[in-house]
């Protein structure tokens, strides 16, 4: 609040001129002010921004130990924890950025590393007691869940405007363990969960929708799943 002033009233030019002055000052001092408290960034954000290294495909830095390691606490699938910026890490990256909100491109720079200290935790849309898959269409992701937790995220691609991916909630109800030849490409290990639509493992998982209806993920990430899942897991897709 601002002092009340008060003044001895005197006739005259000279003693308008000084009212007129105070007037003025108030006003100036008013807008200056603060209407209330001003929010500050965090010191220890604002010095995780600005060190850390522009991550990419090929780096090899021990920033990278650090990131696959905050990936894989936050569930992400990234593979082996080795330094080495690979196509795991460009994945499991990618992943994170789509939960998160972020442009899909897979490199790591300021808002990503800030989004990696403050992220978005994922909740399965159905609470199962048993482990089942979730795909939400929206972020391009496959989850493995069970018990309300999400406990594995991977990056995925499902099906394209012109074939897109069914909704709804299935099982598992036949496994091949290999690639399989389609009509529509190679398949590896697919899991079917509704007539010849299966979760499984590609060499093409794009950072958007371009299947033919499958839900595609990564081969080695196929491979660290495929022990996981079994004929009866349910799969609930949706967007």
């Amino acid at each position: 609040m601002l002092p009340v002033l008060k003044l001895q009233i005197r006739p005259g030019r000279r003693w308008l001129r000084s009212v007129m002055g105070v007037v003025v000052l108030a006003v100036a001092v008013a807008m200056v002010l603060p209407a209330g408290p001003v929010a500050h960034a965090s010191p220890a954000s604002a010095l995780m921004i600005t060190t850390q290294p522009l991550l990419r495909i090929g780096s090899r830095d021990p920033a990278v130990i650090q990131l696959q390691h905050r990936l894989a606490t936050l569930h992400y699938d990234v593979g082996s924890i080795d330094g080495v910026f690979g196509s795991q890490t460009f994945h499991g990256v990618v992943a994170f950025q789509k939960v998160n909100g972020l442009v899909r491109d897979g490199i790591v720079g300021p808002r990503t590393w800030y989004a990696l200290a403050h992220p978005v935790i994922p909740r399965p849309r159905r609470w199962l007691s048993s482990s089942s898959l979730e795909v939400n269409l929206t972020r391009q992701v496959a989850y493995l869940a069970r018990q309300g937790v999400v406990l594995r995220i991977l990056d995925a691609s499902t099906g394209k405007a012109s074939t897109p991916t069914p909704v709804g909630n299935f099982s598992i109800y036949r496994r091949l363990d290999g690639w399989r030849q389609s009509p529509l490409g190679l398949l590896w290990r697919p899991n079917y969960f509704y007539r010849g639509y299966a979760v499984h493992g590609s060499t093409s998982v794009p950072a958007y929708p371009a299947s033919h209806g499958c839900v595609r993920v990564t081969v080695p990430a196929m491979n660290r799943l495929w022990s996981l899942v079994r004929i009866g897991m349910p799969v609930s897709i949706y967007r």
